[in-house]
């Protein structure tokens, strides 16, 4: 089996088809919240706060997308790229407000079903507009997000938000076919199930960021002990690894070398092998390493 280069819309630049998938998304959002107000169906209001979550996730993608070329400068000496970082914060506390409320609502409902009362049929064809849109944003990502992992996120977002379209569908088969309303109160605690933990990581990924945490996955001992494996490295200390935003980490550490290779001017040499091994072996695209010979005594106390 072999990969063929995309073609036709699917070829485009990541940033316009995440442009793309926002468009078709953005326009479903507004269907379905319309559709939720004519047809009383909280399930479409779910699924609008499941797209919602799609929308946003596809401009935080667009937002890292756009940030990522714009250059630091001496007051944002790291860039731009946190701003991400604060939309998804309020991103998550949104969701999560808003799939405690769905699920009260839904819970409410199904106490008392004579108070949900729900168009089966029109609310059929929003949940099919919704599906519809979602399989024509798989379609539009889905060869770029296999090389590119800003595209491979939205990517999952919309996946995710195909499966609330399902579900959505299934309830309004069901009530327009049987007339149980309790299947569209069901449906909304099934999509708020699936908002709500999406939610929850998000923030703890938001948490994880603004305290300066090791990504995910990154071992601290394991990028010290490569570094100590590279000739001339006689100990490293004050290591630190932290992330700007998501796939974006830092690196900085001291590393003890032999003097042998500041006598011999080899030092510049071994900077460039050890920037070059993080970002290679770790991904690390910016490491900054402050070169002592051995038996350097720091002026400050701290180790």
């Amino acid at each position: 089996m072999h990969d063929h280069a995309p073609t036709g819309i699917r070829a485009g630049h990541p940033r316009r088809l995440l442009t793309i998938s926002l468009a078709i998304t953005a326009t479903v959002l507004v269907v379905q919240v319309v559709g939720a107000v004519l047809t009383g169906s909280l399930a479409l209001l779910a699924d609008a706060g499941h797209m919602f979550t799609d929308s946003s996730g596809l401009v935080i993608a667009l937002v890292a997308a756009s940030v990522a070329a714009r250059p630091a400068d001496e007051r944002q000496t790291y860039g731009y790229q946190r701003a991400e970082v604060f939309g998804a914060l309020l991103n998550a506390v949104i969701l999560i407000a808003l799939g405690a409320w769905i699920a009260v609502e839904a819970v409410r409902r199904l106490i008392d079903p004579s108070d949900g009362e729900v168009q089966g049929l029109p609310m059929l064809v929003v949940a099919l507009i919704g599906l519809v849109a979602n399989a024509v944003s798989l379609y539009v990502l889905g060869a770029a997000q296999r090389t590119s992992i800003n595209v491979r996120g939205a990517y999952l977002e919309v996946l995710g938000d195909l499966l609330g379209s399902v579900v959505v569908l299934v309830a309004a088969g069901v009530i327009w076919l049987t007339g149980w309303m309790p299947a569209d109160a069901v449906a909304s605690l099934v999509i708020a199930a699936l908002i709500v933990p999406r939610a929850v990581t998000l923030l703890r990924e938001v948490f994880a960021v603004l305290g300066e945490r090791a990504p995910v996955g990154t071992r601290v001992a394991d990028i010290r002990q490569h570094i100590l494996g590279t000739d001339g490295v006689v100990d490293v200390h004050d290591v630190h690894v932290w992330q700007l935003t998501r796939g974006a980490p830092v690196f900085t550490a001291h590393v003890v070398v032999a003097p042998a290779l500041f006598a011999d001017d080899r030092a510049g040499a071994l900077l460039s092998q050890l920037q070059s091994c993080l970002s290679r072996h770790f991904d690390v695209e910016h490491s900054t390493f402050q070169l002592e010979p051995a038996g350097h005594v720091e002026h400050d106390a701290h180790a």
